[in-house]
């Protein structure tokens, strides 16, 4: 499976914006899917995941209750939802897929990073 996110660009602080990554290949409802982060002089965190019914969500504590993820499965796409942005969320985000079953999401896999297929990344600037 290949990933490629698109949505990043430049936006005020305060505002929203909508990542997407597309998947291309075989058995997309199969894999769980992450998005992940990183900052210039920063070491990349795991941002969201969902699991491969979107069923299941996780993120990291500087986004909850401000991003949110979703799937369409059919469009083999997903989606992150970015309201309220602030300056410290700018960063390029990445997509990561991994086939590993309905419970793969997890706090531990989000936190580790543990996702074989990784888009090149789209850049959002979050600036006045």
């Amino acid at each position: 499976l290949q990933v490629v996110e698109s949505g990043g660009g430049l936006v005020r602080p305060g505002e929203s914006r909508r990542l997407s990554c597309l998947a291309s290949g075989v058995g997309f409802d199969y894999y769980t899917v992450g998005w992940f982060r990183q900052a210039p002089g920063k070491e990349r965190e795991g941002v969201s995941c969902i699991n491969t019914s979107g069923g299941t969500t996780k993120y990291a504590n500087s986004v909850k209750g401000r991003f949110t993820i979703s799937r369409d499965n059919a469009k083999n796409t997903v989606y992150l939802q970015m309201n309220t942005l602030k300056p410290e969320d700018a960063a390029v985000y990445y997509c990561a897929a991994q086939a590993g079953g309905p419970d793969y999401c997890s706090e531990y896999t989000l936190y580790h990073q543990s996702f074989g297929s990784w888009g090149q990344g789209t850049q959002v600037t979050v600036s006045s």
